[in-house]
Parts: structure tokens; sequence; C-alpha cells
């Protein structure tokens, strides 16, 4: 909290308290006062003062508010009129002191029970309302740069040396008071470089849809432009467009509560203030567009945010530099960030430029409104806000049409943005290709191998066939009286004949005929030699039988193979001496 500057004077019933506070937030203040305590407050400013004299609530006090000068003025009625009240220039005695705190209570109970800490809430540790406070000092105009000056025209100066820590949520830039104009726009063009995000671009650069729906919004003054237009095309004069805008009671009601007052502007400060007036309607149409009217709690972010007259205290030495910053701080900043949504935002700003000075007072109003309401976003009001509700109403209505062409004759491309979005765009469409390329070659792979996959799975099948029936007839030619030894050796090999492409057969004198198949696809189903070459082939049988020795340990378990080996020389022994 900031302790305002103030002063003490009386007469012989009434004390006088007389409270500086500039750019206040005046429509929520507080003040109390009973004995010889006074308080005050209105963020961010806060007082308190003991009174040398007793001061009493009976009907009698007054207030009164200057908001040219910024200055409450109380009146607090003496509780014995006619008493007069000692030493009211000593203000900084007339402060209240901060209460001493100990660190050990006065009274302290002695074989008290423990208890934990747990079980028990802290009842002295209570909320410290009183604030430290330090008399204001106020800063000499020679002490300020002169090229640091900000607000309506140029005109203020020297507001945020001591509102810096309250209001550093308001603007982007620190200690406004000690930074020219070139280290304002060089520092706000770093920070926007490095607050651009090319994925938040590109994703609503390709994916558009809320953004065309934004796009396709008409605000309030799109129809009041199309009733102008038709108005011309029938020869009326321009006189009678001021009808076409009219006020709420609302808004009325705004209009009454500002202070009438006259500007002394050179040239060059008029100037600006034609110029911050388009960078300030740009950003309010890209908030009315993007929240199609209705307003939130984003709203005075982004309008502030969007303008960097608000947020940077930007000069401006012509249009074109005003578009260009509009620009990039709509693809860096706020939830869509498209071209489009710029383009659309300039073109609403000329609309509302040649629709008069009723139409520009109307959105002003509403940019205060959202201000107001909005913490701490209030303080944009008396820098900027407020004096142009007042100055525009006494606008030439000339100005403003020639202010609307001149933004009519500028022009704005991507490439001036200075973020080579059109790379970013070119990049991103050339990936686009490469994805829809790659996913048609995986198509057309796919079409081509389902036919060959079916024919591989018909060739197997008849590779399967024909060794099946050729099985089928080796175990025919065996059929001999003893059909219950062949059934226990196709027990023994069935499955070597299923998991392999070899069929290992035996003919009636125990000897082992194989019928092997290629695995590759050229010889599937061909046999690699016929039985006869098996019988007169003695090497080759003897490396058959030690491949399925082989087979039999490792497919078949433990305790089976004893029983195996038990059967296959149980065959051998019954073996005819002929064989």
């Amino acid at each position: 909290m900031l302790t305002p500057a103030f002063d003490l004077s009386q007469d012989p019933d009434f004390l006088t308290v007389a409270i500086r506070v500039p750019y206040a937030r005046v429509s929520e203040f507080d003040v109390y006062f009973e004995g010889v305590d006074f308080k005050f407050y209105a963020k961010p400013y806060f007082l308190r003062l003991t009174l040398p004299g007793r001061i009493v609530e009976n009907g009698n006090e007054q207030g009164s508010y200057d908001a040219d000068k910024g200055i409450f003025t109380i009146r607090l009625p003496k509780e014995t009129p006619g008493q007069h009240f000692e030493g009211l220039n000593m203000l900084t005695a007339l402060l209240a002191p901060r209460k001493s705190r100990t660190a050990k209570p006065l009274v302290e109970e002695i074989g008290a029970s423990e208890v934990s800490e747990e079980g028990v809430e802290d009842d002295d540790d209570e909320f410290d309302w009183e604030i430290e406070q330090s008399p204001y000092e106020e800063v000499p105009e020679s002490a300020l740069n002169p090229n640091c000056r900000y607000g309506f025209g140029n005109l203020r100066s020297g507001v945020f040396q001591r509102l810096q820590d309250e209001l550093s949520d308001v603007i982007d830039i620190k200690d406004p008071d000690f930074t020219s104009v070139a280290e304002r726009r060089q520092k706000r063009l770093a920070a926007e470089l490095a607050k651009f995000d090319p994925d938040h671009y590109l994703a609503d650069f390709m994916e558009d849809e809320a953004v065309k729906q934004v796009l396709e919004y008409n605000p309030w003054w799109t129809d009041l432009y199309s009733k102008m237009m038709t108005s011309l095309e029938k020869g009326q004069e321009e006189e009678n467009f001021a009808a076409l805008v009219s006020f709420s009671e609302e808004e009325k009601y705004q209009l009454r509560k500002f202070v009438n007052k006259s500007y002394l502007l050179d040239k060059r400060a008029h100037r600006q203030v034609y110029y911050s007036l388009i960078d300030i309607l740009l950003a309010y149409c890209y908030e009315t567009r993007v929240t199609e009217g209705e307003r939130n709690v984003e709203s005075a972010w982004n309008i502030r945010k969007l303008s960097p007259t608000l947020c940077w205290f930007e000069t401006w030495t012509n249009v074109h530099e005003i578009l260009v910053s509009f620009g990039r701080r709509v693809l860096c900043y706020p939830l869509y960030r498209h071209f489009k949504l710029v383009m659309k935002a300039y073109r609403d700003t000329i609309k509302i430029l040649q629709l008069g000075k009723g139409a520009v007072l109307k959105c002003l109003l509403d940019i205060h409104k959202i201000f107001q309401e909005n913490d701490p976003a209030y303080i944009l009001n008396d820098l900027y806000i407020s004096d142009y509700c007042v100055w525009i109403q006494k606008a030439k209505s000339k100005k403003l049409a020639a202010l609307a062409e001149a933004l009519k004759k500028a022009s704005l491309t991507k490439a001036q943005l200075g973020l080579e979005l059109e790379e970013l765009e070119a990049a991103a469409f050339l990936v686009q290709e490469e994805e829809t390329t790659s996913k048609a070659g995986v198509h057309s792979t796919s079409r081509q191998q389902t036919p060959a996959s079916s024919s591989e799975t018909s060739g197997s099948e008849e590779s399967e066939s024909s060794a099946s029936s050729e099985t089928e007839e080796s175990d025919s030619e065996q059929e001999e009286p003893g059909g219950g030894e062949s059934e226990t050796e196709h027990s023994l090999f069935g499955p070597f004949v299923e998991e392999s492409s070899m069929a290992l057969l035996l003919n009636d004198g125990g000897m082992c005929r194989s019928t092997t198949f290629l695995g590759s696809d050229d010889g599937r189903g061909q046999p690699l030699a016929s039985p006869r070459a098996s019988r007169a082939s003695g090497p080759l049988i003897q490396e058959l039988g030690e491949q399925l020795e082989t087979s039999v340990q490792i497919s078949e378990p433990k305790d089976s193979a004893a029983g195996q080996q038990g059967r296959v020389l149980e065959r051998e022994s019954r073996q005819t001496p002929e064989d």
C-alpha cells in the first residue's frame, strides 16, 4: 500500500483533510473516523492518522473529489466546537505508528498442561491491520526524463515511479518514467520475438475452423456501416450519418460523469493522439470479434495487450508501423493467432472511423467500462481512455475522415511482420504433402500385397495337401500284419512331420525314407529326393536319423524321451535278419 500526500487544516468547527490520490480507483474508497482515529483507503492508497483532537460523526461531515487534481477533501466535525488542534503541520507525527508486538506474551499461565500444537489453534496470531507507513515524497519534474512521457497526448510523467509494484500487471514496460521512446520500442520488439510460438501459429493456420466462425461474426457497427453506404448511394449528405449511432442510458450516464476539459496539444502531440486512437481501436475490434460481443474476464487483458499504446506507451510516426505492431502482437499473445483476424480488425477500424466520432465514442465508452471493472486496468482509463472520451466529442469529423482514408491506403503483408510466416507456412505445406504421399504409397503397397499373399496362401495349401497325400500313400504301403506297430511309429514322428518341411517315414524293413521340401517359394512342394534315392544313399539316411534324434531331444519332455527310446529299441529287436 502507498501512503498518499495529505494536508490538514481547521476552522472552529471542522477539521479538513485533503488527500491527494492520483490514478486511484475512486469508485471504491472507504473512510473511517472515530475519536482520534482516521482511516482512508482507495486502492492502492492507504492512510491512517492519529489526530491531536477528537472528531465525531454527527451527520455534518462532508466529502468531495476533484477529478482533475485527484484530491479527496473530507470535512470532519470536531467533538468540541471551537477547540484548536495543535500540530496539524507535523505530518510525520500524525501518521499512526505501528503498534509494537512482543515475542513473549505479557501474561503467561504457569503449570498449564501441554497440548499438542495440532489440536489447538493459536489465537494469539491475529491478523495485523497495522500497515507500515512512510511519508509521501513528491518527485520534482526536473528529476524526470522529458523524453519519458506517456498518457493521452504524452502529457503524463512520474505516475509509475511509486505505482510500479502495484500496477506491474497493467503494462509490460518496466520503469516507464526512466525509459526513452527508442528503448521502449527495442524492448517491445525483443519481447514479441521471444513470445512468438510457431507451433501455435501453424496450428491456427492449418486448423482454422474456430477462426472461420469468428470471421463470420458481424459486430454492431457492421449494420450501421451498411446503412451508411446505402445512404451514400442514394446521395444523402454525410451530416445525417450521426443519427445512425445511438447511446444507451448507461452510456449517457458515463458521459455525464466525465469532467469537461480542454486540451492544449501541439502539432506533434495532436498527431500522436490520432495515431494512438487507431492502435486502441484495432485492439478493441479484435476483442469484440473473437468474443462475439460477449465480454469476459479476459477482455481487458486482450485490449491492453494488443495495443502497444496501452501496454508499452508506444509513440508512432506513421500508420503503417501501427499495423505492423498490431499484427505482430495478434500473432504472439491472444488465443486466436491468425493473419486473417489482423486484416479483419483493420477493415473494422476503417468502418468505425468512417461512421464518425459517434461510433468512435461508443467504442471508447465500452473500453472505459471494461477497464473500470477490471483491477488494476482502471489506471489506463486515467491515463488514456477518459481523456479520449472527452476529447473525441470535440474532434473534427473531417480529421477522422482523413484518418480513415490514410488507414485505407496503408497495406500490410505477412513478410512485413518480421516473423518468417511465409517460410513456416511453406514448410507446413511441404510436410503435409509428404505425409499425403507416404499415406498413398502405403495404401498402394497394401493393395499389391493382398493378391500376392492370397497366392502364397493357396501355394502353401497345395504343398501341405501334397505332403499329406504322400504321407497317406506311404502309410498305405506300410500297412502289414503288424498294423499296431506302425501306429506307434506315427505317434512318434507325427509332430516333426507337421512342424518341419521334412516327412520321415519307415519302410517295411525299418529303414528310414525321407521326402524333404524346400523352404523357398520356388521349390515349395517339390521333393529333393525320391524314396528310391533315399534307400540307396546311406550317408543321407544317417544324417536324417541324427536330425531326428536331435529333434526328439529338444521338443519332447525329458520323462517321455526314455519311453520313446525303449519303443525304438523294441522295434529294432523285432527286425528280421533278412533286413
